[in-house]
């Protein structure tokens, strides 16, 4: 046995449960080592690469638009064309098709995806904890969770976030029964505005509780996260699990040059919000900057020694025990092909 497998025993040893998600995702992907190693991608000819995003062009794809404009990408060799989907649940549909590379979604989405059979798997980590929030204006009186008590809560519809509500709920200590719901779809901020709803679940801390800020409505937001429900990666970055064990030297490349756009906007976010509002001239470059500038900590991973793009085996193992005892998941999310790897991230891998 060699060193480096060696010590991966080791920490499987130590990790218990969270290392055999590791160890069986290698096997599954047909990897062989959990050791790291230094990428050195060089081009050669150009290869198209296709990314379909989650939504429209906005702050968080800032660091794709960044590694694009900068040549980041065409260094390693790819020819990455972001897609903008018809809506959000197209982008996994259209990846488990093969109409595309690689699709941007949400932890939560991908897990649904895999429950419902779609073979798919996340190699990186956009955000690394979730966006989702509570958001509430001061006339609604509600400062924490527990003044959400006989009011009402607007949402997008998602199913899982009629689970986050429930949990933050019952967290603290109010019965979901107290508590209204309605779907006011992706009119989030005008059902606050207009008095429709007392607070929502489904914004963003870093986009629409920034939108309100700016328009000077003193928001009240409360992160899913620090309300009870377990730490999530909000964007992740999916391909097909066969994808995942035939090309590897490609998603190297992509996230070896993704890495390099990340440096890019945390060196110039200024920048970044120009190639933003450049890819969709609709935004407002101030909103932009001011959630560039706002997400970057929750870009990186909690532990620095881990490069961009990790995703926390732990974290993942109880995000899905989570959904599943919400029976938003008919299977237990531990059987079959582990959700996601870190294979193919720098430093990481065979």
């Amino acid at each position: 046995m060699t060193a480096p497998a060696a010590a991966c025993r080791r920490r499987a040893r130590a990790h218990g449960a969270i290392a055999l998600l590791c160890a069986g995702l290698l096997s599954a992907l047909g990897l062989t080592a959990c050791g790291t190693k230094q990428d050195v991608i060089a081009a050669g000819r150009t290869k198209p690469f296709t990314l379909a995003l989650d939504f429209f062009p906005n702050a968080d794809h800032a660091v794709i638009y960044s590694a694009i404009a900068n040549g980041d990408f065409r260094t390693v060799g790819l020819g990455v064309r972001p897609e903008v989907p018809a809506d959000p649940s197209a982008p996994l549909k259209l990846l488990a098709a093969g109409s595309v590379d690689m699709a941007i979604s949400y932890e939560p989405e991908l897990l649904l995806a895999r429950d419902q059979g779609l073979p798919l798997v996340s190699v990186g980590a956009l955000v690394q904890r979730p966006l989702t929030s509570i958001i509430a204006l001061p006339r609604s009186h509600v400062r924490k969770v527990a003044d959400l008590a006989g009011k009402t809560v607007g949402t997008a519809g998602i199913p899982y976030q009629t689970a986050e509500l429930q949990t933050a709920l019952q967290s603290a200590g109010v019965n979901p029964a107290r508590v209204r719901q309605v779907n006011v779809g992706f009119n989030l901020v005008p059902a606050m505005l207009s008095g429709k709803v007392a607070a929502t679940l489904g914004g963003f801390w870093n986009y629409e509780a920034i939108q309100l800020a700016q328009l000077h409505k003193q928001p009240v937001t409360i992160p899913v996260d620090r309300a009870g429900v377990p730490q999530y990666d909000e964007l992740v970055l999916v391909v097909r699990a066969q994808e995942a064990r035939t090309r590897g030297q490609d998603l190297r490349a992509f996230l070896q040059a993704l890495a390099q756009g990340e440096r890019e906007v945390r060196a110039n976010p200024a920048a970044a919000a120009s190639l933003v509002v450049k890819a969709n001239p609709s935004l407002d470059r101030r909103l932009q900057l001011a959630s560039i500038q706002r997400t970057l900590p929750a870009t990186l991973p909690a532990d620095r020694s881990k490069p961009f793009g990790w995703q926390d085996p732990a974290a993942w193992s109880a995000f899905a025990r989570w959904m599943f005892s919400h029976r938003l998941l008919q299977r237990q999310p531990s059987a079959g092909l582990p959700p996601f790897t870190n294979e193919f991230l720098p430093g990481q891998g065979i």
